[in-house]
């Protein structure tokens, strides 16, 4: 496999509209190279008889069934609260009245 040239980084910086200096031109190349080499190899890695996946292994779901189910009443969930007013939660004023 050939390596990533200066002028081709420089090509793919232009059409991504970002401005490189001389030594990130370089710099970028031997590590384009490199992601490029890998990729080369995890391909000859890859069989035609493996079917591909997102994940090494199955996923199974956690999340219970829903169902209904009792909830607090308004009472009880005022009960907690540090204060309130009238049928609701107190807390304290974060914006201006200007806001």
């Amino acid at each position: 496999m050939s390596a990533i040239t200066r002028d081709e980084v420089a090509h793919l910086a232009r059409l991504s509209r970002l401005a490189l200096g001389e030594e990130e031109l370089d710099h970028l190349a031997g590590q384009l190279d490199d992601i490029i080499s890998a990729v080369a190899r995890v391909r000859e890695v890859a069989a035609d008889d493996i079917p591909p996946s997102s994940h090494a292994l199955p996923l199974v779901n956690v999340f219970r069934a829903d169902g209904i189910r009792p909830c607090l009443s308004r009472e009880d969930a005022l009960s907690q609260a540090p204060a309130t007013e009238g049928d609701r939660f107190k807390v304290p004023r974060i914006l201006d009245e200007e806001a």
